[in-house]
């Protein structure tokens, strides 16, 4: 992601902050020209081709724009910010405020959430793989001596976009922007070009003919639908990417110029079938003169490795907020801009997509197999989106209950016709994202899970700390010079590593700090309120970190905050932080079933060290292992 504007950074004026948006929200939704109508009128449907059916498609696929996106997201879903930031976690840490904690409501509702966020990996998967090879495949019209080359060249392109991820996007989301301005631009040409040769198109914005081809074919229209919603890919972005450049821009860029352009392409493509039947066949590539085919087939590709980015960013950006929230393994993460809060890269993920990706280019070999598989995803998370926007409307702005029934009753009729629209392709291989994210949600379930039980029974072993702390103070150990801190999970118990420094070394540090890092269900949180320290006396004191899910914790700049805040001052060479090293012991006890307690067990043997979590200098820290049996 790119383009965050929290934390000092100077405000940007709206124009710079819509071409930015124009660059990472749109480039998904504005590629599926590139498939999308070429999949409506895919054989297997049985849609006759006439004018009616071109007609009646062409106004589905206007009208879908505008009730999904243009009505359910930038009008209403987009009023949901959790502080700024949206997109499903988002949406789902704002409605668990308005049910309470640890309900069956709230286990619920945080499911739903988690799902959501699991089939976006499948979108993530999907995108750059369909989208590369959709722009790649202009090749077979431009020069079909090359349809050979296809799949390979995808293959390279690939590689070498998530190969660049280890530098960072900041240089290039400088070009993001311009690149799809351009884009939209040639989208809005060509379609003009097209409808002049065919204005009739224009009639089908009535929307009387989307519902006569819905009637007149009945079932075959339904699974039309499944291809329709192809043109709302990305729509999910609109929202997800609202924390880094706002309400206003993203609405702006749409109204003024993704949407226009995208219109006019459609109907420019309608218009191509109307008076070349034979176009069915690629009309995206074949609304461009010949002339221009070799440069179109550049810049297609040059707009879907920037859509391929922006979902890779957001898959960065996803995990991060899942491993703040408690839902994932620590992991490694990279800032790579000084600047730019998005910017983050993660090693881990960016090889498991690259790995998966190729894969899937290499088992479905072209865009219009792959079109089966992209849908489900995507329909699912906006399913799960507008049931929690529900329960924002209801309790958290406690809108007028009818009002609400009338609104969401008509957005979900919507979404369950394109979501059962894709579950036909489920053996197409709408499978694969559905295994995907069924997979990661049973994953992440058993990590919070086993971190709940991992609490639970420390909390049970534990010791409280402050009278504990009365106890060392009035009975001391021998106190050494320097500065100690104690990392630990909560700052009422006494920490493991404490107990075993004492037991071994039997020595106190002049200076002991408890550090609890905290993360709170808003993205940020302002640094004035970040530190809450307390003093237990005797060079004794417990502090508490807090951090927002779209942060990362940073131990130098909380001992930076409390130089600040106290009378503290800190040496790292002088500082020795402690560390628990736990080793989690699968048992019969109650809890899990024994082979998810053995899996948990991995997952927390692989999650990243604290050290490089939380930036910790490795030269300063202490590990005391010690185990814990669930």
């Amino acid at each position: 992601m790119t383009q965050n504007i929290r934390h000092g950074q100077r405000p940007q004026a709206l124009p710079a902050l819509m071409v930015a948006a124009i660059g990472v929200v749109f480039g998904d939704i504005g590629t599926s020209p590139l498939y999308a109508l070429k999949e409506c009128f895919d054989p297997q449907h049985g849609i006759p081709f006439t004018q009616q059916a071109v007609f009646g498609i062409i106004s589905l696929l206007f009208w879908a724009l505008v009730i999904v996106v243009s009505l359910k997201y930038v009008l209403f879903v987009m009023r949901a910010d959790n502080r700024g930031e949206g997109g499903v976690l988002a949406l789902m840490a704002l409605s668990l405020r308005s049910v309470r904690s640890g309900s069956r409501w709230a286990a619920v509702l945080m499911m739903l959430g988690m799902f959501g966020a699991c089939m976006f990996y499948g979108d993530a998967v999907i995108t750059p793989a369909i989208s590369v090879l959709s722009a790649v495949e202009g090749l077979e019209i431009a020069a079909p001596s090359l349809a050979r080359f296809v799949l390979p060249i995808t293959i390279v392109i690939l590689i070498v976009l998530f190969w660049m991820q280890k530098s960072g996007t900041a240089k290039v989301g400088r070009l993001f922007g311009p690149v799809m301005v351009i884009w939209f631009v040639i989208l809005g040409v060509l379609g003009v070009y097209n409808i002049i040769a065919a204005p009739e198109i224009v009639q089908a914005i009535n929307p009387y003919y989307g519902i006569r081809f819905i009637h007149t074919h009945a079932l075959q229209a339904y699974i039309v639908l499944g291809s329709v919603f192809l043109v709302l890919t990305g729509a999910e972005a609109l929202y997800a990417d609202m924390g880094h450049f706002g309400i206003r821009p993203i609405r702006f860029a749409w109204s003024l110029l993704v949407f226009p352009a995208l219109t006019l392409n459609y109907f420019g493509q309608g218009a191509l079938l109307l008076t070349t039947p034979k176009a069915i066949e690629n009309p995206f590539f074949l609304m461009a003169p010949d002339w221009a085919l070799v440069p179109l087939v550049m810049v297609a590709t040059a707009a879907t490795v920037i859509a391929s980015q922006a979902v890779i960013s957001g898959a960065f950006s996803l995990t991060s907020q899942a491993i703040q929230l408690g839902y994932v393994p620590r992991m490694k993460i990279l800032h790579t801009s000084d600047r730019e809060i998005g910017q983050i890269y993660m090693p881990v993920i960016n090889w498991a997509l690259l790995l998966v990706i190729i894969w899937i280019v290499l088992a479905f070999k072209s865009s219009s197999n792959l079109a089966a598989a992209y849908g489900i995803a995507v329909t699912t998370t906006m399913v799960i989106t507008t049931i929690l926007a529900c329960v924002v409307m209801v309790k958290v702005w406690n809108w007028n209950k009818f009002l609400v029934a009338l609104i969401i009753t008509g957005f979900l009729v919507v979404d369950f016709a394109f979501f059962g629209a894709n579950l036909i392709k489920v053996e197409e291989g709408g499978w694969l994202p559905l295994a995907l994210g069924a997979f990661l949600f049973f994953m992440l379930m058993t990590w919070h899970k086993g971190r709940q039980l991992l609490r639970e029974r420390t909390a049970a072993d534990g010791i409280p700390l402050a009278p504990f702390l009365q106890g060392l103070l009035a009975h001391p150990p021998h106190r050494v010079a320097g500065t100690a801190i104690y990392l630990t999970g909560g700052n009422t118990q006494v920490p493991v590593s404490l107990l075993h420094n004492l037991k071994h070394n039997r020595i106190l540090h002049e200076r002991t700090i408890f550090l609890t890092f905290r993360t709170v269900d808003v993205p940020y949180v302002e640094d004035l309120n970040r530190i809450e320290v307390q003093d237990h006396s005797g060079g004794l004191f417990s502090v508490v970190a807090t951090f927002g899910f779209n942060e990362t914790p940073d131990v130098k700049e909380v001992l930076n905050l409390l130089e600040g805040k106290t009378d503290m001052h800190f040496e790292l060479m002088d500082t020795s932080f402690f560390l628990a090293r736990e080793t989690v012991v699968p048992t019969k006890l109650p809890g899990m079933s024994i082979w998810r307690e053995r899996l948990f067990a991995w997952m927390h043997q692989n999650a990243a060290k604290p050290t490089d979590f939380f930036s910790i200098p490795a030269n300063r820290v202490v590990e005391l292992g010690t185990k814990i049996e669930i």
